[in-house]
C-alpha cells in the first residue's frame, strides 16, 4: 500500500497535516530526520506510516510507558503488528513479545531507552531494523527540559545495527542548542530538519492563586462536569489526599503515581482513558497524547 492508502485505511485521515508528508518522504528515501512538532500535530504518523511500508521491524525509543501502551493499543486496533518492551511487562508477557519479534510478527516495537542494553533481541531482528525512531528526543540534551542519561546509549545501539538504519528524531519543543545536541549525540547524517512551530491555539494557560485550593478545585470541576481532566500534584501524598477528597465530594476520580503497583496503574489508566473514571489525580509519572481532550489543574 502507498502512504495515502495507509493514512486513510489504517488511521482514518484523508490528508496530511503540515510537515508530515515531508518527513515521511525523507524517511522512505533513506534520509535521517529531525522533526519539531507540537503535541497533537501528528508526529507519530510520520514514522508509523513508513514503518508499515518498510521491510523489517521499526524500533521506537520512548521514555513514556503510558504513551507506549496507548499507541500500541491503537496500532493493534488498526490491524498493525505492534508491541512494547518496558518494566510493566510480566515475565510471560516479555517472553511472548520476544517470540513475536523472533517470528517477524512485529512491525513497530516501542522500547524504553533504559532497556536497550538489557534486551536480548534476536540477531535476526537486530539486523532487520530499517528505521530507529527517537521520541521525546530533547531528552538526549542537557539543554533539554527532561535530560535522561539513558538516551546517551542510543547512538551505540544504532551503531550495532547492520546495515545502519534510518534515524528519525521527534520532539514537541527544542531550542537551537537542543536541536544541535540531538543531531550530534544521535549522530544523525545530514538530516532533514522540519520545524512546524510550538503554537497550540486550542490550549491556554491560566495561573490562579486561590486562598483555598480545595474550594478552587471543586469550583473548577463543577464547571466542567461533562469533561475529562487530569489534576497534577507535586507528591504522591498530595495525590492520595486530593483523590480521596474528590471522591468524598461525589467525583468519580482515580489516581496515578509511581508508588502504585503496575497492575493498579494500568487499571487506573484504562479507567481514565475509557471514561469510567473521568477525573485523574496524578504526579508527573503520567503522560498522555490525547492532550486536547483534557482540562488540567495543577496543585503545588
Amino acid at each position: 500500500m502507498d502512504k495515502l492508502t495507509i493514512l486513510r485505511d489504517k488511521f482514518g485521515y484523508s490528508s496530511f497535516r503540515p510537515g508530515q508528508e515531508e518527513v515521511i518522504d525523507a524517511i522512505l528515501a533513506g534520509t535521517d530526520a529531525l522533526a519539531v512538532m507540537p503535541t497533537g500535530a501528528g508526529k507519530s504518523l510520520c514514522y508509523q506510516i513508513p514503518a508499515l511500508m518498510l521491510d523489517g521491524m521499526t524500533v521506537v525509543i520512548s521514555p513514556l510507558i503510558s504513551l507506549m501502551k496507548d499507541q500500541v493499543s491503537a496500532l493493534k486496533e488498526a490491524g498493525c503488528g505492534a508491541a512494547f518492551l518496558n518494566s510493566s511487562l510480566s515475565g510471560s508477557e516479555y517472553h511472548d513479545t520476544m517470540e513475536e519479534i523472533n517470528n517477524g510478527d512485529i512491525k513497530l516495537l516501542y522500547i524504553a531507552p533504559e532497556r536497550l542494553q538489557r534486551t536480548d533481541m534476536p540477531e535476526l531482528a537486530i539486523n532487520s531494523i530499517p528505521l530507529v525512531v527517537v521520541d521525546e528526543a530533547h531528552c538526549v540534551s542537557q539543554w533539554g527540559h527532561d535530560f535522561r542519561t539513558s538516551y546517551l546509549q542510543i547512538a551505540k545501539f544504532i551503531k550495532s545495527i547492520k546495515p545502519r538504519p534510518v534515524v528519525a528524531a521527534f520532539t514537541a519543543t527544542a531550542t537551537v542548542n537542543v536541536r544541535e545536541d540531538i543531531c550530534r549525540l544521535l549522530a544523525l547524517r545530514k538530516p532533514l530538519s522540519v520545524n512546524t512551530g510550538f503554537d497550540r491555539p486550542n490550549l491556554y494557560f491560566e495561573v490562579q492563586k486561590p486562598k483555598d485550593k480545595k474550594t478552587a478545585l471543586l469550583d473548577c470541576l463543577d464547571k466542567r462536569k461533562e469533561a475529562s481532566g487530569i489534576i497534577y500534584c507535586a507528591t504522591r501524598k498530595t495525590v492520595e489526599e486530593t483523590c480521596g477528597f474528590l471522591i468524598s465530594h461525589g467525583f468519580n476520580a482515580t489516581r496515578y503515581h509511581a508508588g502504585l503497583v503496575d497492575e493498579e496503574r494500568r487499571k487506573n489508566q484504562d479507567d481514565f482513558i475509557y471514561d469510567r473514571k473521568p477525573v485523574m489525580v496524578a504526579t508527573n509519572a503520567l503522560a498522555f497524547v490525547l492532550i486536547y481532550k483534557f482540562t488540567f489543574f495543577i496543585i503545588r
